[in-house]
């Protein structure tokens, strides 16, 4: 599992309108649609009921929202940097200015907790966080997510 396998370049996007928790799960929902085709009310639907169970801001300024999806053959991710840190309910009550989401399939166990940690341990990098937030820009933060991988195995 990799950044390049569960992220598309066009899946990456720097918001300054989301304002709540509620807008940035609209915005993931269509950023899901025009990057993978995904039916962007299912996605925001699966991820609501996913935070009902529990907020997935993990804290620092990080969110993990994640669903799982009716119809996905494999495991996909959207990455959103946002201008204005927003409340998020994270564990730590901190706002929140990066939201890494991923969307598995029904079925996908292990696929969808190997994505999961994947993220999970890139975005508690501190210095990867802070060159995210550092540059604002689709392409080179697509560039960051990616090249951080391939440290951290080096």
């Amino acid at each position: 599992m990799n950044f390049a396998t569960l992220l598309k370049p066009g899946a990456v996007k720097v918001l300054t309108s989301a304002s709540s928790k509620k807008r940035l799960l609209h915005d993931i929902g269509e950023l899901a649609f025009h990057a993978y085709g995904l039916e962007s009310g299912a996605v925001v639907e699966a991820l609501q009921t996913r935070e009902s169970l529990g907020p997935t801001g993990v804290g620092h300024g990080v969110a993990l929202p994640h669903a799982r999806l009716e119809g996905l053959e494999t495991v996909l991710g959207a990455f959103v940097l946002l201008d204005k840190p927003i409340d998020f309910n994270a564990v730590d009550r901190q706002p929140v200015d990066i939201a890494f989401a991923l969307f598995a399939p029904e079925n996908a166990g292990v696929e969808h907790l190997k994505a999961l940690a994947l993220v999970s341990r890139t975005l508690r990098n501190a210095s990867v966080c802070a060159k995210l937030r550092a540059n604002p820009e689709p392409t080179t933060l697509y560039t960051i997510l990616t090249e951080a991988q391939a440290t951290q195995v080096a």
